[in-house]
């Protein structure tokens, strides 16, 4: 599949205008403001109770109020920035990412490999096999919070029945949950770099592998000398057919075949082991398909969203504006290689959005036309901005005390989610590892 993205044409005059970033700087306070307020007040889950593609909405009003020409032009550019071929591609997949991990869930293949991992490891090695268990789902699910929400009750059974810290076991988990959900062809992160980057996915996981793998085993040292003897006497069912729809879909990707094709082929042959082996119904399969796209709603609509609002903040100068300005800081940061300093710059520009957005996804579409402008510039590879742009908004995603991964894990295992991100040692480590790999190559 073709991942070229269309740049503004070379006759287009556009001038740099900080003014027109308002509209995202207004989505970020409503976003981030509600959530503060909410969570002053005890609420639960505080920062997503406002959806972003709800929150968005005032930003696109006051961007279409700011700019020049009658409103119809400024409408018009907004609908051309949500149906960019990009966009729309983002959305189809996010479609099919969710029904395939809906069906997986359904036909018990997430619990029938949960259940299989944590089998093959010893008692006292029960932390680093928490920790790899949550990465191969997460890898292969392509989402934190699927991986998460299928692992935490069986964490909570090891802190419940045994001496085992809970913050240390949701630290594990929250690391492997976002390994693979930086490292995943089909995450929505991977998808939305890779898009933005005109890079090609499986390009994109072979250079974020160097990164990612170090990281990884660096975090299996720390967590073998923290770990303790944890016996577990659940019933862990060790069905391996349950590992052939992720199989399927990882050789399939890494062969190069197209994601639509490798979707779809997924949500056929998790289907079809469920009817064989669980008693799996058409009916409950359509019903499936159908939850699954329902999951997506919110990203589907935010990336319309987000693409529209792009398009007529681009159009006012805005984002030339934001490209200069990062441009100018990563040349003050890194004067003699153009390659080093545009690189740190849409590290730190994929960093600081996620903090603000608490959604990793979020933060890489605002960001992706400003990371392709500075790759361009620094000649810096697709796969490799696109590797900068998906691990450095992961690694803040799995330090955010607010973010739905730290929530969520606080909430089942009964504890803060400071205490959460404060043992997330794979981000952490990711952090230096990423850097220093990426400053090593770009040594002149």
């Amino acid at each position: 599949m073709s991942q070229n993205i269309t740049t503004t044409p070379s006759n287009e005059s556009v001038q740099a205008n900080y003014k027109a970033l308002l509209p995202f700087a207004l989505f970020l306070l409503v976003f981030l403001g509600t959530g503060i307020v909410l969570t002053l007040q005890g609420v639960d889950f505080a920062f997503y109770q406002l959806p972003a593609s709800i929150a968005i909405i005032p930003a696109i009003i006051l961007a279409i109020a700011l700019g020049q020409g009658n409103v119809s032009t400024k409408i018009g550019q907004f609908i051309a920035g949500a149906g960019h071929q990009n966009i729309i591609t983002m959305c189809v997949i996010y479609l099919l990412a969710g029904a395939f991990a809906t069906v997986a869930k359904a036909t018990g293949s997430v619990d029938a490999s949960v259940a299989l991992g944590l089998s093959l490891f010893p008692e006292y090695l029960i932390l680093p096999g928490l920790f790899i268990v949550a990465a191969f789902m997460s890898t292969a699910m392509g989402t934190s919070m699927g991986t998460i929400a299928a692992i935490a009750p069986i964490a909570l059974g090891f802190t419940e029945t045994a001496s085992l810290d809970s913050a240390l076991v949701a630290g594990t988990l929250i690391s492997g949950a976002i390994f693979g959900d930086n490292l995943s062809i089909i995450s929505d992160t991977t998808i939305t770099s890779t898009r933005s980057q005109g890079a090609q996915m499986k390009d994109k996981f072979r250079v974020n592998f160097k990164f990612a793998l170090p990281a990884a085993l660096l975090c299996i040292v720390i967590l073998t000398l923290l770990a303790e003897p944890v016996p577990y006497e659940g019933n862990l069912s060790t069905d391996a057919i349950g590992l052939i729809p992720y199989l399927v879909i990882l050789i399939l990707a890494l062969s190069g075949v197209n994601v639509f094709v490798v979707l779809v082929v997924g949500i056929v042959v998790a289907a079809l082991i469920g009817m064989l082996h669980y008693d799996y119904q058409l009916s409950a399969w359509i019903n499936d398909i159908n939850t699954g796209f329902a999951s997506m709603q919110d990203i589907f609509i935010l990336s319309l969203f987000i693409g529209g609002l792009s398009e007529v903040v681009r159009k006012q100068g805005g984002l030339l504006a934001l490209t200069n300005g990062i441009k100018s800081l990563s040349q003050k940061l890194s004067k003699n290689n153009k390659k080093r300093g545009n690189g740190i710059g849409i590290a730190a520009l994929a960093f600081v959005t996620n903090f603000f957005t608490a959604n990793n996804t979020v933060s890489i579409i605002i960001t992706g036309d400003t990371a392709k402008n500075l790759a361009n510039e620094g000649d810096i590879k697709p796969a490799h901005s696109a590797s900068l742009l998906d691990i450095f908004a992961c690694i803040n995603q799995g330090l955010l005390p607010y973010g739905a991964q730290a929530l969520l894990l606080g909430a089942t295992l009964q504890i803060s989610p400071i205490d959460v991100v404060s043992y997330a040692f794979y981000p952490m480590i990711l952090f230096f590892v990423a850097g220093f790999t990426f400053w090593r190559l770009t040594k002149q």
